[in-house]
């Protein structure tokens, strides 16, 4: 068996960023004012059918609010939730957060790194809304070059920089039926791009998109292991209220995988086999607040619980992450 940190199955992000900086980086959810592509009438409008911004969104982080504030009110929520936290990632997680003009990427980013106790920055986004200039520009700030007097009052040498690519899925089809209108040649290219920058590069996959299956999605995992990534998360498919795929689900439920938890809890363990167990696993379920579901198939099980069941299973099954790989 493969000795992975913390007594774990698995390689975590957690152990990943105490290897490297000694301590627990905590992320604060941040809203930099983007919108995507698929929104505003670039490549389409209405935005992917399963998405809605607000379901992932803390009560501190509105466009609405400067960064600086944003910040200030994520530290305080964060010290009374995680008080282990020895520094924080400023995370850009809605929208798409490359999907701007440079100078507002500058803009934003410079004063999140310049926000006292923040020490990197994590940007969600798509794989159509980046290019070689907007990367070489986070390039820059990942090896300290940009950020003046980074060093000073900073417990690290230069920034913590994370892109972090929404990819959702391997297949074009399903891209296409979740109005993303990109391919994953497009996503394969972004990752590749990034990667080779020396950027640490993430990616977000949901499992039980309509059409496929355990089998596909096991067969996927391949294509994943093929990105350069230095981490992946994995969501089940959690139907908002008021979403299309909601109503698709109502017209259509044969199309859509539907899995009791420890039947999930399996699946997640059958995935962790055949990833790279070099790659950072970050997540293997999400959590929305249950305003915003429509059904509750697992009741309210929390993140944290769904982890402690992953690890018993897994050591159940005497495997673990790159088993099979």
């Amino acid at each position: 068996m493969i000795s992975f940190p913390d007594g774990k199955r698995y390689r975590t992000v957690a152990s990943h960023y105490r290897e490297l900086y000694g301590g627990r980086l905590q992320k604060l959810v941040l809203d930099g004012g983007f919108t995507c592509p698929n929104r505003d009438g670039t490549l389409g409008t209405g935005g992917c059918t399963f998405c809605d911004n607000a379901a992932f969104h803390p009560g501190y982080s509105t466009a609405s609010m400067p960064i600086s504030r944003q910040l200030e009110e994520g530290i305080v929520f964060s010290r009374v939730r995680y008080p282990r936290a020895s520094h924080y990632l400023a995370y850009f997680q809605s929208y798409s957060g490359t999907y701007a003009p440079l100078d507002r990427l500058k803009e934003v980013y410079l004063a999140a790194l310049s926000y006292p106790g923040v020490v990197g920055i994590v940007v969600g986004t798509r794989p159509d809304c980046v290019d070689e200039e907007k990367l070489d520009f986070f390039a820059d700030l990942s090896s300290g070059r940009i950020v003046k007097d980074w060093a000073y009052g900073k417990p690290f040498d230069k920034p913590v920089v994370v892109l972090e690519y929404g990819i959702e899925s391997c297949r074009d089809e399903t891209l296409r039926r979740v109005n993303r209108c990109h391919d994953f040649a497009c996503a394969q290219r972004a990752v590749a791009m990034t990667a080779e920058r020396g950027i640490e590069t993430g990616a977000h996959f949901i499992l039980g998109l309509p059409s496929e299956t355990r089998e596909t999605i096991l067969e996927d995992v391949a294509k994943i292991n093929a990105l350069p990534l230095t981490s992946v998360k994995f969501h089940q498919l959690q139907l908002v209220k008021g979403t299309r795929m909601e109503e698709e689900h109502r017209l259509h439920p044969e199309d859509f995988m539907e899995m009791e938890l420890p039947e999930y809890i399996d699946f997640a363990v059958d995935i962790l086999e055949r990833l790279r167990p070099d790659m950072c696993v970050e997540r293997i379920a999400g959590e929305v607040p249950p305003r915003f579901v429509s059904e509750h198939r697992w009741g309210l099980v929390r993140n944290f619980e769904i982890l402690h069941m992953l690890d018993a299973r897994l050591e159940a099954r005497g495997t673990w992450q790159g088993r099979l790989c």
